[in-house]
């Protein structure tokens, strides 16, 4: 199983998770676009860690909202929205590869993934963007939603993702951010809900129903103060060295 993480959300003096060490215990990485979290020197920075450390690189676009860190829903016309997209995507593609890296992948972030996986009309404009940046790129999205669904349609790489630090809602979504308990800071925890993933393909919901999910790639969130450790527990749990 893949273990991916949020990195290179500081900017300027304001620093958000700890990029260093996480590296050592993660597969790939979705790097901030300065969107939601991340500035050039940052971003540039943590690229080149990204490459030392041999991790999978992918973009991590959002709304424009550095000050709600991309996890307020916003009302975008579609031209402007790929246009966004567009532009952080490019972004983070041109500095990876001035320093000979490769994008392998584009996750969106916060607001705009959770509103993509189940609006068709937020997943194509996504897909377009990608599209009209590098068609070999992968959508990194949310298993089971409608962004795998109209990935595989249009024959887009996909990339299905659970969560090893969020709690489920009994349709397979993301438990909102507002309920206490919705991110799992027990590293036991997640990494018993990493195991259920992996051995069963499914998780327990907050509801306490069975919810499956088939994923290739298990997410925590850089900005979790537990991230360290639950990385450790999930390692341990996977048998990952």
């Amino acid at each position: 199983m893949d273990i991916n993480c949020d990195m290179g959300e500081s900017y300027g003096h304001f620093k958000v998770g700890n990029d260093d060490a996480i590296f050592p215990y993660i597969d790939s990485c979705n790097i901030a676009c300065g969107f939601h979290g991340g500035d050039p020197l940052h971003i540039e920075t943590t690229i080149k860690k990204a490459i030392a450390h041999q991790v999978r690189i992918g973009a991590h676009p959002a709304y424009p909202d550095l000050a709600g860190f991309g996890r307020r829903k916003m009302q975008i016309p579609a031209n402007e929205l790929k246009a966004i997209l567009k532009y952080q995507i490019a972004a983070l593609k041109g500095m990876t590869e001035s320093l000979g890296g490769q994008l392998a992948y584009v996750k969106p972030h916060g607001a705009l993934y959770n509103t993509a996986a189940s609006s068709r009309t937020e997943t194509a404009i996504i897909i377009e963007a990608i599209r009209s940046i590098d068609p070999q790129l992968a959508l990194m999205g949310l298993a089971g939603s409608i962004m795998e669904k109209m990935a595989k349609e249009q024959q887009i790489p996909f990339i299905a993702e659970a969560f090893a630090d969020r709690q489920y809602t009994q349709d397979g979504r993301l438990q909102s951010r507002q309920i206490a308990g919705a991110v799992i800071h027990d590293p036991q925890q997640s990494a018993a809900q990493v195991l259920s993933i992996v051995q069963k393909q499914q998780v327990i919901s907050a509801s306490n129903t069975i919810v499956p999910i088939v994923a290739q790639s298990v997410c925590i969130h850089g900005d979790n103060p537990a991230a360290v450790e639950i990385l450790r527990a999930i390692r341990a749990v996977l048998g990952k060295s």
